[in-house]
């Protein structure tokens, strides 16, 4: 009978163990931007660099980012990543739960141009409802680089190609 009560409480134990041991590994946070190296833009292509504030009042969804229809990242909370395509149009947009005017961009990159996009989120668009759940609407802004260089240095690095 004891051996079978020691091995009853073993396994949670050892799962407990193995939830704290990983826990800051879980928890560790990804590089500033301005700690990674950033390979050059490739020749006759054109960088889009996405970037969103963390705002611990806004919801923490990860909306799609799409060009030309074609989803190409994911809007983080308070973090950057970029995107390499060939120089052309693009019509840039977020996911989003509500709608409004202005949410989009349409934009033609050049060889070697780099552009900055913030998304942004307006809270209670759509409203509340009774339980306190709210959706957002989310909007696509251009910010000068000598802006939005800045903020993306200081943010977590997501990924980039």
């Amino acid at each position: 009978m004891k051996t079978i009560c020691a091995s009853r409480f073993r396994r949670p134990l050892q799962a407990g163990a193995a939830v704290v041991l990983l826990a800051p590994v879980a928890c560790a946070q990804l590089p500033p931007t301005a700690e990674i190296a950033i390979p050059p833009i490739p020749p006759g292509e054109a960088r889009v660099w996405f970037y969103r504030e963390y705002e611990p009042y806004v919801n923490l969804e990860r909306p799609f980012i799409r060009m030309n229809e074609t989803i190409v990242a994911t809007s983080e909370p308070g973090g950057a990543s970029y995107r390499d395509v060939p120089a052309g149009q693009y019509h840039i947009t977020v996911e989003s739960y509500g709608t409004d005017f202005n949410q989009s961009k349409q934009v033609y990159l050049y060889p070697g141009q780099g552009l900055y996009v913030k998304i942004v989120s307006l809270q209670n668009w759509v409203g509340t409802n009774w339980r306190g759940f709210q959706r957002e609407t989310n909007y696509v802004w251009l910010v000068p680089p000598e802006i939005a260089r800045i903020d993306v240095a200081r943010s977590p690095f997501y990924g980039g190609g």
